[in-house]
């Protein structure tokens, strides 16, 4: 009987080990001239395999996923896998000078991410905001166990793509004496890598349900998901599933992430539209840009007529009213942190944004292996160097993070690792708590994700578990504020980390390559010398940007 048991107990593990597999890709990241089919001139993108679109990523709940990267830029290059909270593998969440020291040119590096987790991400150029020029492509992870079963998958991806590179358009923005305009070149939206204008009709089947995923790898603009006279009912939100939610529209900011069912009308009497477009009212009004309407047709049967809606419903994306499927009541909060997204100009008047008037830049050691490598040290934020903004956190502490956004720019805040609950908006001028929203203490379970929208004149606050030893960037997911210095880190547990985290050689030859110093605080010192260390400008705050 127990040697039964014990050839019952090896044939489940057999069966679970041959369920899992290796999803492999190979990635040469290469150069790519090209306009991608838009009546723009071209330039010189970024692609893989010397094309662009990248392809899509698609695996399952336990396989490993192996990206096997080679730089064939002039530039290093990294990748990151955007809501993958990489535990235990924080030197793979692909952030230079965070938790690596980037690919260098003419080398090949491997990423290995274990996927426990099911649902809509993206992976994407994260040195140099390699993001903006065309690194970047939908991960799709299934769960076999999905209750959620439908007839078929529909993916839309959508993208700015701009006739300028992210470090063109950088200059422009930072010039001295004030920023420029970049939007002289303005940009074009993608879906699925391809012209707006191409995108293909749905079919649907009478009565039957189908998924529907939703990404946003733009660099700045919001978009909208419409389909006329039908209900789009939210089952997830940046990869955790909630319970259903109907809309009727849904927006995504740069870096979210939705997955919708949509259930078919009973019968073929009617074919109906769809739209997706392409907005904010911080953007330059340009026609055909923004705002950019694209449209396509659901099909149930030919030559039926087309529903004409009295409107195209436009509103924002209501989190507060939306929870999560796995119940998780509010968390009590140990601490709470402010974080004024604050815009200003250096004393030669050079444009920074900034977290509390600390505009980032990078350190000289990666911060994961100041965290590694400096003992008890590592709890000192000075560690890390001022113009990293890092504040470190105990193990398993809720924090409380209170956004701000006065200036007329709204920022979608991502925080890397972790998933976050939304618990609080409001404006930021209300005296009155008149616009104050907050989701009830009991008997609701918050919804969480990864990217919030801080829109211009509000407050947004939430709150995420510090259950994730590393080392994780919380930065704006608009491109150009990533480079302006929108961001800011959390080093969490890392006397933990210093037990548990150990580091493959591949990581280390990296840094080894470029002369990066893989140990010591942020300029290598075993101290808290920290001369020479990079140092945030001082800014004079913009109150009218």
């Amino acid at each position: 009987l127990i040697m039964r048991a014990f050839y019952a107990l090896l044939l489940c593990l057999f069966a679970l080990v041959a369920h899992a597999k290796h999803v492999v890709q190979n990635w040469d990241v290469t150069y790519v001239t090209t306009n991608r089919g838009l009546n723009q001139t071209p330039k010189r993108g970024i692609g893989v395999n010397g094309k662009l679109p990248l392809p899509v990523v698609e695996a399952e709940l336990g396989d490993t996923l192996v990206l096997n990267v080679r730089n064939s830029l002039d530039t290093p290059t990294s990748l990151h896998s955007h809501g993958l909270f990489q535990r235990g593998t924080n030197y793979y969440d692909g952030v230079a000078m965070t938790t690596e020291c980037s690919i260098a040119p003419g080398t090949n590096f491997t990423y290995y991410t274990k996927i426990e987790q099911a649902g809509t991400f993206w992976i994407h150029g994260h040195t140099h905001e390699h993001n903006f020029d065309g690194l970047r492509t939908p991960l799709i992870i299934h769960d076999p166990k999905d209750p959620n079963q439908v007839e078929k998958e529909f993916l839309f991806a959508a993208e700015d793509w701009w006739p300028i590179t992210f470090q063109e358009s950088l200059a422009i923005l930072m010039q001295p004496h004030g920023p420029g305009n970049p939007y002289t070149s303005p940009p074009y939206t993608l879906i699925n890598g391809v012209n707006g204008s191409l995108v293909e009709p749905l079919h649907f089947e009478p009565g039957k349900t189908y998924k529907i995923r939703l990404v946003s790898m733009m660099s700045l603009p919001l978009w909208e998901f419409v389909i006329d006279d039908h209900e789009l009912m939210v089952v997830e939100v940046d990869g955790v599933a909630t319970k259903p939610k109907a809309v009727s529209v849904v927006r995504l900011a740069p870096g979210q992430r939705v997955a919708v069912l949509v259930t078919a009308k009973p019968n073929k009497s009617m074919n109906y539209q769809y739209h997706m477009t392409t907005f904010g009212d911080y953007l330059p009004l340009i026609p055909g840009v923004y705002p950019q309407q694209i449209n396509s047709t659901v099909v149930y049967t030919a030559n039926a007529p087309v529903f004409v809606p009295h409107a195209i419903p436009s509103e924002p994306f209501d989190e507060l009213s939306i929870e999560a499927l796995e119940y998780m009541p509010v968390m009590a909060a140990d601490r709470s942190l402010f974080f004024n997204a604050t815009y200003g100009f250096s004393p030669d008047d050079v444009a920074y944004e900034s977290f509390n008037l600390v505009a980032y830049s990078s350190p000289k050691v990666p911060s994961m292996f100041s965290a590694l490598t400096t003992g008890e040290m590592s709890l000192n934020p000075i560690t890390y160097g001022p113009s990293t903004n890092a504040q470190v956190l105990k193990y398993g502490e809720v924090v409380e993070m209170v956004y701000w956004s006065a200036t007329r720019i709204p920022h979608p805040q991502h925080l890397h690792g972790h998933a976050f609950q939304v618990i609080e908006k409001g404006h930021i001028g209300d005296v009155t708590g008149e616009s104050r929203r907050r989701v009830p203490e009991k008997g609701f379970s918050p919804m969480m994700r990864d990217t919030v929208m801080v829109y211009s004149g509000e407050y947004v606050i939430v709150r995420f578990k510090a259950d994730n030893p590393g080392a994780w960037i919380m930065h704006c997911h608009f491109d150009w504020h990533i480079g302006q210095g929108l961001n800011m880190l959390f080093i969490s547990a890392p006397q933990l980390m210093q037990k548990t985290l150990s580091v493959p050689k591949s990581v280390v030859d990296q840094c080894a390559r470029q002369g990066i110093p893989v140990s010591g605080n942020v300029v290598g010192h075993n101290s808290f010398n920290i001369d020479g260390a990079p140092k945030p400008p001082e800014l004079i705050i913009n109150r009218f940007y």
